[in-house]
This record gives C-alpha cells, sequence and structure tokens, in this order.
C-alpha cells in the first residue's frame, strides 16, 4: 500500500472546513502532557525479517496463561475453550463477514447475531439484548448515558465494588457529558451502604455482582430503593459464568445488565479483544444501544432475520442516535454463541459448579497459609486475600517461581495505602490441585 501524503494545501483546506485553526487544535482535549513531544523511540527503517525477530524476542518474555498455575481473574478470566469454537469461527464465510446491511446476502451473520441476543437475554434473566458493545467497560458506560435518557436525569451513583476499569469508563464518558458521577469508596469488605446514596436526583445506580473483590451482592433490595426515587438499577459483571450459579440480575429487579462475555468461548488473548453483553427490559428498548436483529417472514412466508433497531449514528443523524459505537464484536459474539450452544443450560450450570468448588477448595488452601486472611463470606469463582505484606512484591515474588497468583489491588487502584495488601484471586475449572497446592506452598515461602 503505497503512503500517499497531503499537501500543506490540502491540510488548510481541510481544517478551514471544520473550523479549526490548526492541526494542533484537533487535540486540545488530550489532557496536558499526554501528547508525544517528538518522534517515537523507534528505528525509521527495518526490514520485514528484522521486525519479525525483535518482536519474537519481546513476546518471548510473557509467560502464558497454560504455562504456569494461574490465578488471575480481575476481569479476564482463564477457562477451558473446546477446539471447535476456534475451528468454526475461523471458516472464511464467518472470518470474513462484514456489517449487515443487506439482509439478503447476510442471513447467516444476522441468524448468528440473533441466536446470541437470545442467549444473552436468557443468561441474564432480561427481554432483549443487543448484538454486543465493544466490551464489558463500554456497555457499563452506555447504560449509564442510556439511563440519564430515560430518566431525564444525569446523577450516577456507582458501587465501590465496580471494577475500576470500568469506573473509570463510566467518569470519562461522563466527564466529557457534563453528567455527575458519584463513586463511593473502594468495598474491599463488601459491606458498603449504597442505599444510603440513592436519592431524588439519581438516574442509575451501578452494581457488580460478584463485585470486583468477588462479593455476591443481593439487587433485590438496591432495585427496591432505586426504583421508589425512579432510578433504575444497572447490574453488571465481569464474569459470564458466575450466571450459570447466581439468580440472574433480571429476576433480582435490574433494569440494565451489562457484563462481559469473554468467559464463554473467548481466550484472554493478552487483553482482547472481548464482547460487552447488554441487555435490557422490553420498555426500554428503544433506548438500548447498538443493534438489534430480529427474526420475520419473507414474501414467500420463509423465516428470516432484518435489523430490527439501528440506533447508531452510523445509520440515523447523530443528534438522534444512542451510541456513537460503529461496530459489534460480531467473530468474538459468534465465539460466544458457539460454546453457548456447546454447554447448554445444563452445560453452564455444571461448568459453574466447578468453577465454585474449585475456588472453595483454593480459599481453604490459602486460609491454612500463616499471614493470610480470606475477607469474603460469599464469593463463586473469585475472592479477595489480604496477607502481611506489599501484595505487590508478592505478586512479583510468586511470578518468579513460576506462579501467576492473582491481582494486586494496587495496580487496579493506585494511590491507597488500605489496599496496598490485598490481592483478587481466581479459580477456574483450568486449575488443578496440584496448581492450588503449588500456590500455597509458595505462598506460604514468600510470606516467611
Amino acid at each position: 500500500m503505497r503512503f500517499l501524503p497531503h499537501t500543506d494545501l490540502d491540510r488548510a483546506d481541510m481544517l478551514a472546513r471544520i473550523g479549526a485553526a490548526s492541526i494542533d487544535a484537533l487535540y486540545t482535549d488530550v489532557p496536558e502532557g499526554k501528547l508525544l513531544t517528538g518522534l517515537v523511540d523507534l528505528p525509521t527503517t527495518k526490514t520485514e525479517l528484522d521486525v519479525e525477530r525483535h518482536l519474537g524476542r519481546l513476546a518471548a518474555q510473557n509467560v502464558p496463561a497454560s504455562s504456569v498455575p494461574f490465578f488471575v481473574g480481575a476481569g479476564a478470566y482463564k477457562h477451558h475453550i473446546p477446539a471447535s469454537v476456534d475451528h468454526l469461527i475461523q471458516r472464511s464465510e464467518f472470518l470474513t463477514s462484514y456489517t449487515p446491511y443487506q439482509p439478503e446476502i447476510t442471513q447467516g451473520t444476522l441468524q448468528s447475531l440473533f441466536e446470541f441476543q437470545t442467549q444473552v437475554a436468557n443468561l441474564t434473566g432480561m427481554d432483549v439484548a443487543n448484538a454486543s458493545m465493544y466490551d464489558g467497560s463500554t456497555g457499563a458506560a452506555e447504560a449509564v448515558l442510556m439511563a440519564h435518557r430515560i430518566t431525564r436525569r444525569n446523577k450516577a451513583v456507582v458501587s465501590g465494588g465496580l471494577h475500576p476499569h470500568y469506573a473509570a469508563v463510566i467518569r470519562n464518558l461522563s466527564e466529557m457529558a457534563d453528567d455527575a458521577v458519584e463513586c463511593l469508596a473502594a468495598d474491599p469488605g463488601g459491606t458498603e451502604d449504597i442505599l444510603a446514596a440513592i436519592d431524588d436526583e439519581t438516574s442509575c445506580v451501578v452494581v457488580q455482582s460478584p463485585s470486583f473483590y468477588g462479593h455476591l451482592i443481593d439487587l433485590k433490595p438496591i432495585a427496591e430503593k432505586a426504583h421508589a426515587h425512579k432510578a433504575l438499577l444497572i447490574a453488571v459483571f465481569t464474569e459470564a459464568v458466575a450466571l450459570g450459579a447466581i439468580e440472574p440480575p433480571g429476576a433480582q429487579g435490574a433494569d440494565i445488565v451489562v457484563g462481559e462475555g469473554q468467559s464463554i468461548g473467548v481466550g484472554l488473548s493478552f487483553g482482547g479483544p472481548y464482547v460487552g453483553l447488554f441487555a435490557t427490559r422490553q420498555s426500554y428498548v428503544r433506548q438500548m444501544p447498538g443493534r438489534l436483529c430480529g427474526e420475520t417472514v419473507d414474501a414467500e412466508g420463509k423465516r428470516g432475520f432484518v435489523l430490527t433497531l439501528s440506533t447508531r449514528e452510523q445509520h440515523i443523524r447523530r443528534d438522534k442516535a444512542t451510541s456513537n459505537i460503529c461496530t459489534n464484536s460480531g467473530l468474538c459474539c459468534l465465539a460466544f454463541t458457539i460454546h453457548m450452544t456447546l454447554l447448554g443450560e445444563a452445560g453452564i450450570a455444571k461448568l459453574a459448579a466447578v468453577n465454585h468448588r474449585r475456588a472453595c477448595q483454593l480459599a481453604d488452601a490459602l486460609a491454612a497459609v500463616d499471614g493470610v486472611e480470606i475477607l469474603n463470606t460469599t464469593f463463586f469463582n473469585e475472592f479477595t486475600v489480604k496477607i502481611a505484606g506489599d501484595a505487590a512484591q508478592v505478586i512479583e515474588k510468586l511470578a518468579a517461581r513460576g506462579i501467576l497468583g492473582g491481582v494486586p489491588v494496587s495496580r487496579l487502584e493506585p494511590g491507597n495505602p488500605d489496599l496496598a495488601n490485598l490481592i483478587v484471586v481466581a479459580a477456574t475449572e483450568t486449575v488443578t490441585d496440584a496448581d492450588i497446592r503449588a500456590f500455597a506452598s509458595t505462598l506460604t515461602e514468600v510470606l516467611k
């Protein structure tokens, strides 16, 4: 592909058309100190072979999740994905398909998205689900904006148990829209009184269950208090497998349910791409961001699929759009749907039970280590450990001994000394008895 640079006259014409005084004016919203002042410190020229070798050396420094005992969670989870999932999504008709604008030639894509929506709605206990968001964090932020449109208010109350990355995305998007966000203090003990924060100015309450710290939250009293003040409850999850064991958020009174679907069918992949799940009640469907695929019949009465609702700015006038997200994670949706279809309702329940059992075994083993305290009384496959010492340093020492022992909370919540000795630990069906014994014995050595 040739590089065709713009001339100075080209740039001047484009800046004049959009009303910007200079190219620098395009970056005025970027915080001070975040822009580069010069070229990136990289060689200006390298051969393709040199680049491949260099990137290969960099990649070799990573520790693959499958190569060592792995207890990392905090929003991204290692689960077994059947080989059939990757085999099917790599078929060319799936891998190369694009946006389903023309239903007469994209019935396969539309049907797979319809099945995905059906599975998400059933899993969350909601009436309707969209054709996905970028990931769980953007889904949470979009849910807050949706709640503001429905309630005609602009204050979100955010639980201290919400994943810090999700809270950060909500704050960022809200700041751009001049909306108010009340983020409660971090809640590693699962004792926050979020009911006291709900008032008549509240648009929505954002609560994660299981929380970032692993606590299972009873959403029913929160929903009741929110509804009494004509606010909405946004239920968030980061571990989709948990929905195979706990009561669906929809059954607990949630108005909007959002979360991350990575756990089902989508590998860790060093952080993405992932797939955001978004579901709501039928009465709010026209305020739902993204796209909605629906089932219909053609002129001959044959079953077919179409885009039933397209409220993105790509489809309608920007001032009428509900979202500026211009895509859905189609291939990740398909991976989710294939894996979920292979599991079925009984399979997801069994998988959830195995995850919980493994986590209980891990909690018992770690609780027996001197200097370790388990903060949770309830959890699914993830919980918070309090240790005698700096958690980040302990995790590094464990890694040096071949154990990836979880996520130090200070990594995601920096600057809070009260959280410096906490580790979020996860155990899925991929954890073995030998892994648990290795973790406990190595942690004992590190804490001496």
